[in-house]
């Protein structure tokens, strides 16, 4: 087994142990004000090289904002509060105990009891917004129309179409940069893919397939706020799977004809959640808009290894935990170039998710010094989310092939 086999096969057993420990603890967990242990959340193995030296080029520190510090503490995951070139001025949650709590973690001694309140602040040029996932889009409408530009964690909206739009519009009207936190597209493999596929080294991608295989337990799902979280319809949070594709290429979905698979548990019935959803497992084909194909599954109910995973088919390569070329020139395409990820700033650890929290912190942080476009930008973002909405659209009519609607920038 190469040792990016064997690295891969180790995360995605963590994660899986990492999910089993939910379950006796989880109120215990939560009284201590310490994180729930979710699948991804632990500190996963990663491929660095650190001889690619992270090298500051400005010495200048943004005031950012975060709010968020729900039952995985996610606002204080990506690593903003050690970065060199941030200073976190202020930080929000809508519970006392919790704000408290990612005070303490990012050293920040100024509160605010909601994000209404902290947008009022003008000091603050970012916010990193790591709320409910039904309130991304409106809380980062909220940001960018008070003059501050914005990060989110995933996915970028819920469900919600039109609210799709207004997020786009919102974006190109006030100029402000927009990242989602999309943990996939900083995977080794997706990282090295994404470099080999600029390169040429792939051609035109002709199947990918992405896999975000999370097993919630009847009866002890992950708290959620306002238990968002129930009979979630699984392609409404598309976006770990989605970027097998999205991420590598920076190309999108324009079809789609997605199947359902009922589930047992009661959460998944049109009676038994909010969202009127009978699926907890849903697998998506899609067409490229580069012509290509890709199978993406998500799934809240099915036994075996769980996590994010998934492969690249081009027409000269393949990339399955390795780079597999189909002749000598494409091999010297990959043996040319360096596929680890390079060094962070100092202080600042991978973290979670296959070691790519503290990439898409700096990344966030890096576009807004250079002024330039995050990699997962409100176009890849919209992209990579939406698709999965109107696959949910098909799976609901047995399949039935629909378009995409499609955002650039």
């Amino acid at each position: 087994m190469s040792e990016f086999s064997r690295r891969s096969f180790l995360t995605r057993s963590a994660l899986g142990a990492g999910f089993m420990a939910l379950g006796s603890n989880l109120t215990a967990q939560q009284q201590d004000n310490k994180p729930t242990i979710i699948q991804g959340f632990d500190q996963t193995d990663t491929d660095i090289d650190a001889s690619q030296e992270w090298k500051p080029f400005s010495d200048r520190k943004i005031k950012m904002g975060i709010v968020g510090f729900g039952v995985c503490q996610f606002g204080a995951a990506f690593e903003l509060q050690n970065h060199p070139n941030v200073e976190v001025v202020a930080v929000s949650d809508l519970f006392p105990d919790r704000c408290a709590g990612l005070a303490k973690a990012c050293k920040c001694e100024k509160t605010y009891p909601s994000l209404e309140e902290m947008i009022k602040d003008d000091s603050i040029e970012a916010i990193f917004v790591a709320t409910d996932a039904p309130s991304h889009p409106d809380h980062c409408m909220k940001v960018l129309n008070s003059g501050k530009h914005v990060a989110t964690a995933v996915p970028a909206v819920f469900g919600d179409l039109e609210a799709a739009d207004k997020l786009y519009e919102t974006v190109k009207k006030t100029g402000l940069l927009y990242a989602m936190f999309e943990t996939s597209s900083f995977h080794d493999q997706v990282f090295a893919a994404r470099k080999l596929y600029k390169a040429g080294a792939f051609g035109k991608m002709m199947y990918t397939e992405g896999e975000y295989f999370h097993y919630s337990p009847e009866g002890n799902p992950i708290p959620s706020y306002k238990d968002w979280r129930i009979g979630v319809p699984p392609q409404w949070y598309p976006t770990h799977s989605n970027a097998y594709y999205t991420c590598v290429t920076g190309n999108s979905f324009i079809e789609v004809s997605c199947m359902g698979i009922k589930s047992i548990q009661k959460d998944f019935t049109p009676e038994g959640n909010r969202y009127k959803n009978p699926f907890a497992t849903e697998i998506a084909l899609f067409r490229t808009s580069e012509g290509g194909m890709a199978r993406m599954g998500v799934s809240w109910d099915s036994g075996g290894i769980s996590g994010e995973m998934g492969r690249n088919r081009g027409q000269y390569a393949g990339y399955y935990n390795e780079f597999m070329p189909l002749n000598e020139e494409v091999k010297k395409i990959a043996e040319n170039m360096n596929l680890r990820k390079p060094a962070l700033p100092p202080g600042v650890g991978a973290g979670g998710h296959g070691g790519s929290h503290g990439y898409l912190g700096n990344d966030f942080v890096d576009a807004i010094l250079r002024n330039r476009l995050p990699l997962v930008n409100i176009a890849v973002a919209l992209n990579t989310t939406v698709s999965g909405v109107v696959a949910h659209q098909s799976a609901l009519k047995d399949g039935e092939i629909l378009k995409i609607p499609q955002y650039t920038i």
